[in-house]
């Protein structure tokens, strides 16, 4: 049978709702402790039932039935959890909030929950594996570039990737490569002057039901990052436009200042037992202020716990005299130095989920090396971002052009799909290096 993505995606969705079923059913086994009868399964499986097509809806939209499982499955447990955090909070509204179905399953609710993630998660991981196997998509990928032996060493040293891919020049005839090798998907930049010579034979192909993909999609659907040799003035234009997300904005700042001041407010006892620790060390000062970029490039002072025998304020030369004290090693690695910078938050210089803000002699340096950097700016930093969480080489306080370069192209990526399921990751990855008590 010939595959492609559209029935994919139909395997995917059927299999989602049919471990849902089964999630309901173990949740009424283990609820009762006994097999769940016809009345009770028929009672919970009608309101449950419309709860898995919103379900299935917020799956879509979270990109889970899309060519990104195809290409790159690497994310798919943290993109699943973050996910079933929004359908969590979907089930508690809908079975709360419509009271029409004569149950209101809080308990029953908390293990399906449970139930239905790990489920989900082996059907997407496993078992999906077993009965596409064989089904190996043939892709075609047009250009050169770092980007795109970026792509095609990920694809070919990925045990996980469905994904037979043959790479062409752009120089060459694609059409002719294309009806050549016959291939499911073509992977090519729709912006390459190259192929606009192609464009009529290309545009002829879409009727053999060939898929073609932006490579700019699959770069960061596999990296995470957007690629900044594919930036332009058009790009930016297309994709950095606020006003589509109002609602998202004015939600993320209710949160911001909720949380916030929660935390604040808790955190304040902490601030005895640090005062404490930081006098006996050395007797210095509790805080410091440090000069950073906030949103559209206006500077703001940001409040931390001092980690360092002097004032950091991000100067190269003068760190380079000051040394991590003790006390101050043990606040980076928990983070509870920037404890005091949940005030900035509930002031509005920094948000919970955001690019970290810059220092401005290292900006303006960058914002001559690096095309685009001060465009990092249109959003209001946070406490912790994207490429915090998911880029290995930061660039800390010295001036590093390649390292930030790298740093801002998850900066990009995450002003350009900024929301609630981007913020949901960001912050249980910040949950989980909290805990784990390793900085980054």
């Amino acid at each position: 049978m010939k595959f492609n993505g559209n029935k994919e995606a139909g395997i995917l969705f059927v299999g989602d709702i049919l471990f849902w079923a089964a999630a309901l059913w173990l949740t009424l086994l283990v609820r009762y402790q006994e097999f769940p009868g016809e009345d009770v399964f028929v009672s919970h499986i009608q309101p449950f039932g419309i709860i898995f097509i919103v379900w299935a809806l917020i799956f879509f939209i979270a990109s889970l039935y899309n060519r990104q499982t195809i290409l790159s499955r690497s994310q798919l447990p943290t993109t699943l959890l973050n996910t079933q955090v929004v359908n969590s909070v979907v089930a508690v509204l809908f079975f709360y909030f419509i009271p029409y179905f004569g149950i209101t399953p809080k308990i029953n609710l908390f293990i399906d929950l449970a139930f239905s993630f790990a489920l989900v998660l082996i059907w997407r991981l496993y078992i999906s594996d077993i009965l596409l196997r064989g089904r190996k998509i043939k892709a075609l990928i047009v250009g050169e570039g770092k980007e795109v032996d970026e792509i095609v060493e990920n694809v070919h040293n990925s045990t996980q990737a469905r994904m037979g891919l043959v790479r062409v020049s752009s120089e060459t005839d694609v059409a002719d490569k294309v009806k050549e090798h016959v291939p499911q998907i073509v992977i090519l930049d729709l912006h390459n002057e190259n192929l606009k010579r192609f464009s009529s034979d290309l545009y002829s192909l879409l009727f053999s039901r060939i898929v073609f993909v932006d490579i700019h999609d699959v770069y960061e659907g596999l990296f995470g990052r957007v690629a900044l040799s594919y930036l332009d003035e058009n790009w930016f234009l297309e994709h950095m436009q606020e006003p589509y997300r109002i609602a998202y904005s004015w939600a993320k700042r209710g949160m911001d200042v909720v949380i916030a001041l929660v935390l604040g407010l808790v955190s304040l006892l902490l601030y005895p037992i640090v005062y404490v620790a930081i006098k006996l060390e050395d007797g210095g000062a509790l805080f410091i202020k440090q000069e950073r970029l906030g949103e559209g490039g206006r500077p703001i002072s940001i409040t931390k716990f001092r980690s360092m025998t002097g004032i950091d304020v991000g100067d190269e030369a003068l760190q380079s005299k000051q040394k991590v004290t003790k006390v101050g090693a043990f606040l980076r690695v928990t983070r509870l130095d920037e404890l005091p910078q949940l005030w900035n938050v509930l002031k509005g210089d920094l948000s919970l989920i955001g690019p970290r803000p810059e220092i401005p002699a290292l900006a303006r340096h960058y914002k001559e090396e690096i095309p685009y950097y001060d465009l990092r700016h249109l959003i209001r930093p946070g406490l912790s971002g994207w490429a915090q969480i998911y880029h290995d080489n930061h660039p800390h306080h010295g001036s590093d052009v390649e390292a930030t370069k790298e740093k801002l192209s998850y900066d990009f990526y995450y002003i350009k799909n900024r929301g609630i399921i981007a913020d949901l990751k960001i912050a249980l990855k910040t949950l989980k290096t909290l805990f784990s008590r390793s900085g980054v």
